[in-house]
Order: structure tokens, then sequence, then C-alpha cells
């Protein structure tokens, strides 16, 4: 049986759509049905009431040219293109680039229409106007699986995620309700998205438990999805008897054809299958259901394809959010010791490589040379020996304290400090060992007294805040210690005027084994910052910088002068 097209002929020549009306009759492969118009306005009329597929219009017409009613036609009537074959008794290339310009399918020189040239014509104009409808069909297709795809690659967040294809699914099908149905590993399962607020989500074992509190909850089975098992596997899936009834059958599963689990056209369901680490068959994720219940709707083939396409670009999205989660999980457990073993790598690697070739010459010129050198060059190179050997235990000691820091708080033990004191004596400690180079100056405001705080934590928070000043003001200068006393905080900071930090640096610098990008040969591990934060943190307190290249660098220290009880580790109390 031949497919039946509406066409419609636009002519003021009676004769002349006569013999078009013949010759299309006359068609062997296609069959129409003929309208025909013998002006513009009456073709307009036509075109408001028919759905053409094609249209034979005449070029010269006796209320306007054809060219000004095919402009009509398109901003008037037809919200998409329908092909229309211009016909013209003048057969100038004009007239034809005229036609093609505004958007006509073909022309025909009217002298020169025979039966084959029309009936060939006509069919390669509807058939282009299928193929046209079937791209617009694929293009729109495309645009939601680009969409949804984009959306995944903005966000790794399963709800968002699900949230989002069912509101795109919806939009693209013109349906009442999208929903995404979630099966467990037992025989539970939930609704964990959906595009109806007011659709709620039950999730139940069996159709019994399911009509059981439906009926309590009062809601009524017919509004609720319910659940039934699947026979072989215990899954849950939907229920034959509730509205979820038409299935895409995609081998799902292999020993039920999930399609005869379904009785009514209402909803269109596609499985949402994931990758099974290389088996062939997917595991079954759950369901991607469109939901109709204004109305009757016949679902299509294409509404199904599309649906089905959506629930592949779905699925890869759970997976990655879900290896994602998975990846994060075992990161967090694993990161922290991860990166402290490779950083401890690098930073032996590089720091001790200097200090042990010094160590290394040093102590073979004793050994080879010894009775050659004098007794004070002998204790410069054991001064040497000494000195590099004290940075090492220094940076094996910071490293192990950063480890703490990392996987475990270090023991914390406050007792009553008198800060004047405290700070004065490590203050001319610093002065002894720092050279004429560096000017300290120290500086107390305000009550100082009943601080309680961790010795030798506050210690290393001092001396790492004060070597990072002197070792990054290396043209000298004048390092300033500020403390402030108040009555609930001590505040202290450690200004120099040394290099400074880039402002893009800033932000990692607490972290372990992070430097600013401009320290060139400074030598350094990274660990000062990291330690004094975790120690001010310790004390539950607040370590702020703030720096500007070539200017110094300010940080400031803020602890409170009794910690809380949460801060003290179980043998402090």
């Amino acid at each position: 049986m031949l497919d039946t097209s509406t066409l419609l002929i636009i002519d003021d020549c009676a004769a002349d759509r006569k013999i078009y009306r013949r010759y299309l009759l006359k068609d062997p492969h296609q069959s129409y049905q003929i309208f025909e118009a013998d002006c513009a306005e009456e073709g307009l009329a036509l075109c408001q009431k028919i759905r053409c597929d094609v249209i034979l219009l005449d070029f010269c017409l006796p209320d306007m040219s054809g060219l000004e009613l095919f402009d009509r036609m398109q901003q008037e009537i037809f919200k998409t293109s329908v092909p229309v074959i211009m016909l013209t008794g003048r057969g100038d290339e004009e007239v034809a680039v005229q036609v093609m310009k505004r958007g006509a399918l073909d022309y025909l020189v009217k002298h020169n229409v025979t039966q084959d040239v029309l009936q060939l014509a006509v069919r390669n104009a509807i058939k282009q106007s299928c193929l046209q409808a079937q791209l617009n069909k694929t293009q729109e297709r495309q645009r939601l699986i680009a969409t949804t795809a984009l959306r995944i690659r903005q966000s790794l967040n399963l709800e968002q995620i699900l949230n989002t294809a069912v509101a795109e699914v919806q939009q693209l099908l013109k349906c009442d309700r999208v929903i995404v149905y979630q099966f467990a590993p037992d025989t539970d399962g939930k609704i964990v998205a959906s595009s109806v607020e007011s659709f709620r989500t039950v999730a139940l074992c069996d159709r019994i438990g399911a009509e059981e509190k439906a009926e309590e909850q009062g809601s009524g089975v017919g509004k609720v999805p319910l659940l039934c098992t699947h026979p072989h596997t215990r899954s849950p899936i939907p229920n034959p008897e509730s509205p979820i009834p038409y299935i895409y059958e995609l081998g799902l599963c292999n020993c039920v054809s999930l399609k005869e689990q379904f009785n009514t056209q209402a909803n269109l369901v596609v499985p949402i299958n994931l990758s099974n680490n290389g088996n062939p068959t997917p595991k079954l994720w759950g369901l991607l259901i469109a939901h109709q219940n204004s109305g009757e709707r016949l679902w299509q083939t294409d509404d199904a394809q599309m649906l089905n396409e959506v629930s592949v670009q779905l699925a890869i999205a759970i997976q990655q959010a879900e290896l994602l989660a998975q990846t994060q999980t075992a990161l967090t457990k694993e990161k922290q010791l991860n990166t402290f073993k490779s950083q401890i790598i690098a930073t032996v690697s590089h720091e001790y490589r200097t200090p042990l070739t010094s160590i290394l010459a040093a102590a073979s010129t004793l050994a080879k040379h010894s009775q050659q050198l004098d007794e004070s060059k002998q204790e410069r190179f054991l001064g040497i020996i000494e000195q590099k050997a004290r940075y090492m235990s220094k940076l094996v000691d910071n490293m192990l304290l950063v480890n703490q820091f990392e996987l475990e708080k270090p023991t914390f033990k406050p007792i009553l400090l008198d800060l004047l004191q405290f700070f004065s004596d490590l203050i001319e400690q610093e002065r002894e060992t720092t050279g004429d180079r560096h000017e300290l100056i120290f500086n107390i405001t305000g009550h100082t007294q009943g601080f309680w705080g961790d010795r030798g934590l506050l210690q290393q928070i001092f001396i790492n805040l004060m070597s990072n000043a002197i070792k990054y003001s290396p043209d000298g200068g004048t390092v300033e210690f500020h403390l402030i006393g108040k009555e609930s905080e001590a505040i202290f900071y450690i200004q120099d005027r040394g290099i400074g930090i880039p402002i893009r640096d800033q932000e990692n610098l607490f972290q372990s084994f992070s430097r600013g990008s401009n320290v060139d040969t400074i030598p350094g591990t990274g660990l000062g910052l990291a330690i004094a934060k975790g120690c001010v943190e310790l004390h539950g307190g607040d370590i702020t910088l703030s720096s500007e290249v070539g200017e110094g660098t300010k940080v400031t220290v803020s602890l409170p002068k009794i910690c809380p009880m949460s801060q003290l580790s179980p043998s402090a109390t």
C-alpha cells in the first residue's frame, strides 16, 4: 500500500492545475491527496486548514507574486519548513536564484514539465522533507545528549546528575513526569530523582508491603509505582499492575523479558545499565521512566530511542560519580601517607645532598690531611660537620613532627607559661646565632600573664616563624617580634623586610613542602609554616599570613590564653 501525501497546487491556470493533477495521480510510486487554489489568498487559507507535505506554487499569481506568497507562508503559517516547488513560465536564472535564496526546494519551468519530471520532482521533495524531519529529530536527540554530557562534565555529584537528567528528558519528550528509580542490593529500591516534586518516593520490597504502606499513608496504590522482585536476581522491579508498564527492551535481562512485566502504555521505561568490570552482562543499576498520565499518548520508537540514549549517558555519569566517590574514599585514607612518603624521598634526595657533600668533604679532609692542618682549620672542618649534622637532624625532626600532624595529633600538654619570659629567652637565643646582618626587635604590649600552652609546641611555632623571617631576608635588616596580651588571648606576629611571597603562592604555603616560587637558591623544605600551623591549631588558635613581594612578610598568631578542653589530648587530662 502506497503512502499518501498531501499536496497543494497554487496556480491561477486551471488547465495547468488539471495537467499537474493528472500527472501526479498516475505516479506508481506515490499516492496523493491533492488540493487546489487559483490565487494567493485562497492558497493561504488552505495552508491554514491542512497540513501540506509539498506545495506546487506558480511564480505569477493574480493577487501577488509567488515569492511574496512564499514569504508570507513562511512567516505566518509554517513553523517548520514545507517543501515548495516553484513553477514559472520563464526559464531565466534570475528567477531560479530568487526562488532558491528564499528557501524553495526546487523550481520547474512550465513548458519543460513532463509527467516523469513532475513525479520525480515531487517525490524527491517529499523524500527530502522526510529526511529533513528525521535529521531534525536526530539533531534534537543529539542536543539532549550533548547537554546532558556537558552537565556531567561540569559536575560529578550524583544528585545533580540525576536531577539534570530528569529535567532534560521531560523537556525533550514533553511528558508529565520523568523518574529515575534505583535498585538496591537487597529487595528494596527507591526513586532517587523526579521531575515533579510532588511525586513521592516509595521503596518497598514486594507488592503486598507496598500496598500496605500506601494504604497506611493514604496515598493509594495507583499514584505510586509499586515494586515486585525479579524472580532470578531478587532485584526489585516495577510491579506489572503498577503504572510502570512499557519498557523499551534492549536485552536488559536474559532470564525474563522485562517488557512482559508491564501492561499499560502510561510509561516508557528503559534500563540504566552500568559496565560490569569487563563482564559482558551489564549491571542493572535502575530504570529511567517517562510518565504520561494526562490524556492518551502512544509512545513512538523515536521516544524510546531518545530515552535509551539518555540512559546510556546517565549510566556513564552514574558510574563516574560512583568511581569518584570510591576513589575519594580511598584517597582520604591513603593520601596523607603516600604524599608524605613521596615528599620525604624528594626532600631527602634534595635537601640532604648538599649537607652530606659538605660532611663527606670535611671528614675526608680531616682523615687524609689532619697532620698537615693546624688546630684552627681542624676545628673549622669539625664545625662544618657539626653544623650540617645538626641541620640534617633538625630536618628529620621536622619531618617526623609533620608526619604526626598528618596522621595523628601529637601529644598536647599545656602548662601555665609566662609568655614575656618565655619569648625573651627565645629571642636572646636567636640573637646569639643570627649574626650582625639582622637586628631582632622585641615589642610587648598588654597583659601577657595567665597563658596556658604547650612549651614545646609554642617553641616550634617561634623557631619556625623566626627562622623563616631571617632566612628569607638574605640582605639582612630588621625582624620584629610583637607580643600583644589581651584579656582572653595572646597575639604575636613576626614581621620581616625580606623577599616577600607572590600572591599566587600564599594560599598553599601552610601545606607541607610548599614554598614560594621566588625562593631561588635559598635552602628550605617548606615544612616550617605547616609545623607552625599544626602547633597553633593544637592550641585552638589561628595563624594568618600577609606578604608583598620585595616588601616582606608578616605572620600573625592568635592563641586563646586558656585552650578549650576539646584540644587536650587524653594523656594530658
